[in-house]
């Protein structure tokens, strides 16, 4: 539901409308009027039971007329028989009329976001919920159509609202949003009407126990303060009504003519209190932002410097390096010099170690070989000499006078084999064969 905010405090009323304009009241109002219920005006009459009446008459009479058609005879049998068949039709026809009279009268439509409250014989019954519903029996009713879904703007200026130092404000604007949560307990405990006079109540007691909290000069700190608390109080106070408040705040506070001029001067002097320190807040970032880039460049001089100093230092550490390495490839030139001639002159000395050696050992070969040689000859000449020289057979015995025949025997067969062997002078020892002999002659 919306209206046009106005001046003036809001007012919560109820209507009685038809069907048709029960949706445009419930969403535009009428007048700045706020209508959360409507009463419709019921178009159901009781005049559908008259067909219906009328059609059991008829068919009743269609009944009597069937049977005094069965009594009599003649003319007067075909004049009942038709008159009953006519009673019949009519009976028929009224009670179809009747029964639809009945069903279009039945049909009851709620809008979208609100609650039929329905009764019967004036208790309430049950709640519609939005659609198409159809109430069957006679004095069965929706007395009320509540808007339960839209929430509800409602404004309330309170005047003259004492401060803390009993200064009364010149008004204060309470804005806010309800909505009924329990159509059955709105209705049937309050109403829309004595709502209002609650709801402004308690909207008035809420906003003067606030303003008494706080000082004149600070009156304006009142727009757009936070409510919470209030928006408690009021759900609590209005619980009971099936009413739940969604949303509140205070749009708009207006001062006494003697305070406002003050407050004018107050904020004037508080707007150029603000732009100075904006002033002065961008001159001190503009230092800020000066010093910055003083130091930014002071780093980079820095490490530019640093760079300098560390390319210096490498190039140095490379030329000692360099240095260092050149004199240690001196030194190490020097050394293979020394090494090398120190191996040359040792293996000079080892090899005239070796020839001198080695003609040592050819001296003292040569040596042997010439006595090897000396004597090999010395041995050959004497053999030559004794290959030549006459070849003597001694003959060796036993000192005594006793001979073996066997010694004797074998004696005379060796003899003429050494003679004919040149260069061969053995010696026999005949003491041996005696011995043989003796020895086999015993055996």
């Amino acid at each position: 539901m919306s209206t046009a905010r106005n001046q003036t405090r809001s007012v919560i009323s109820e209507r009685v409308a038809a069907w048709s304009d029960i949706a445009q009241l419930l969403r535009g109002g009428e007048a700045g009027t706020l209508i959360p219920v409507i009463i419709p005006r019921h178009r159901r009459k009781l005049w559908w039971m008259l067909p219906l009446w009328l059609g059991v008459f008829a068919l009743l009479s269609g009944v009597m007329l069937s049977l005094r058609e069965g009594d009599s005879g003649g003319v007067s049998e075909v004049a009942y028989g038709a008159l009953a068949t006519v009673a019949y039709i009519v009976g028929v026809l009224l009670l179809i009329v009747g029964g639809l009279w009945w069903w279009r009268s039945s049909i009851v439509e709620i809008e979208q976001g609100t609650n039929g409250v329905l009764t019967r014989y004036g208790a309430v019954t049950r709640t519609l919920d939005a659609g198409r519903h159809y109430l069957w029996h006679p004095w069965s009713r929706v007395d009320f159509v509540v808007d339960v879904a839209t929430e509800i703007p409602y404004s309330a200026p309170v005047m003259a609202c004492p401060t803390q130092e009993n200064v009364p404000l010149r008004s204060i604007e309470f804005f806010l949003k309800f909505r009924i949560s329990d159509a059955v307990h709105f209705v049937r405990t309050i109403g829309a009407g004595n709502f209002d006079l609650v709801l402004s109540s308690a909207v008035q007691d809420a906003i003067r126990q606030r303003a008494r909290l706080i000082r004149t000069e600070r009156a304006y700190d009142l727009r757009g303060s936070d409510v919470a608390d209030m928006q408690e109080l009021l759900n609590r106070q209005l619980s009971r009504y099936g009413v739940r408040i969604t949303g509140s705040n205070i749009p708009d506070v207006q001062l006494p003519a003697q305070y406002q001029q003050h407050l004018a001067t107050r904020e004037q002097v508080a707007k150029e209190r603000t732009a100075y320190e904006q002033e002065w807040g961008l001159t001190r970032k503009r230092r800020i932002d000066q010093l910055g880039m003083d130091i930014e460049r002071a780093k980079k001089v820095r490490d530019a410097r640093i760079v300098e100093v560390k390319a210096a230092l490498n190039k140095a550490r490379e030329q000692v390096a360099q240095l260092l390495e050149e004199q240690e490839t001196n030194a190490q030139r020097v050394r293979f010099e020394i090494e090398t001639r120190g191996r040359s002159g040792l293996i000079s000395a080892e090899n005239e170690a070796r020839a001198q050696r080695a003609l040592a050992m050819a001296y003292r070969d040569n040596r042997a070989v010439l006595q090897y040689e000396l004597a090999r000859r010395r041995l050959e000449v004497g053999a030559e000499l004794a290959s030549k020289a006459p070849q003597p057979v001694v003959v060796r015995t036993d000192g005594g006078s006793d001979t073996s025949a066997l010694s004797t025997l074998l004696a005379a067969q060796l003899l003429p084999r050494l003679t004919s062997a040149p260069g061969t002078l053995p010696a026999l020892d005949t003491r041996s064969f005696g011995q043989g002999g003796d020895s086999g002659h015993e055996g």
